[in-house]
């Protein structure tokens, strides 16, 4: 190519470029190359500075949203809270062992009663005779039933296990049992 230019010197009219005669564009005025080169160049130039304004704005909108009050940084701010959900969740994990033992102690704890006020000997009137029972958690517990009579009052207590009497229970005794459960 190179050598084709040389050769095409003799034949390329003044003011005209070999290049341009070698590329097909020896008509090509190159006033009108500057013009549109000039044109080009500054519409790069307003590209480049708009480009630069946006920069400039979105980096302030950064540093600004980076920044909270008293200087302290967003990544700060995170991080102490990431730590906030560690100690959380630690907490948490120990507060679950410390309500499963309450439960486990509380479990045999006095939850349930029950009252019957009767009257034992229907003469007698007054309902001073009643009937008491203290239940936990799983319906253990004890019965104490105190009967009023004319000669004195006598108490005597069952002991109930599961809802349930290993002796036999009066109907005084089953109300009251029944009462203490929540069984209707």
């Amino acid at each position: 190519m190179l050598l084709n230019i040389v050769r095409n010197a003799e034949t390329v009219p003044a003011g005209a470029s070999r290049l341009f005669n070698t590329l097909g564009l020896g008509g090509l005025d190159i006033g009108w190359l500057f013009v549109v080169m000039l044109l080009l160049l500054v519409v790069a130039v307003i590209l480049l500075v708009l480009t630069m304004k946006r920069y400039s704005d979105l980096k302030y909108r950064f540093d600004r949203f980076m920044m909270g009050k008293r200087t302290a940084s967003l990544e700060d701010k995170m991080t102490d809270l990431i730590g906030d959900v560690e100690r959380l969740k630690k907490d948490s994990k120990a507060y679950a062992n410390d309500i499963d033992l309450l439960f486990s102690k509380h479990e045999g704890a006095i939850q349930k009663v029950g009252l019957l006020k009767y009257d034992a000997f229907k003469e007698m009137g007054g309902n001073l005779s009643f009937c008491l029972a203290f239940l936990d958690e799983k319906d253990n517990g004890v019965m104490i039933n105190t009967v009023h009579s004319n000669t004195g009052s006598y108490s005597y207590t069952k002991r109930i296990k599961a809802g349930g009497c290993d002796t036999d229970l009066s109907p005084e005794e089953q109300e009251t049992l029944r009462r203490a459960t929540g069984n209707n």
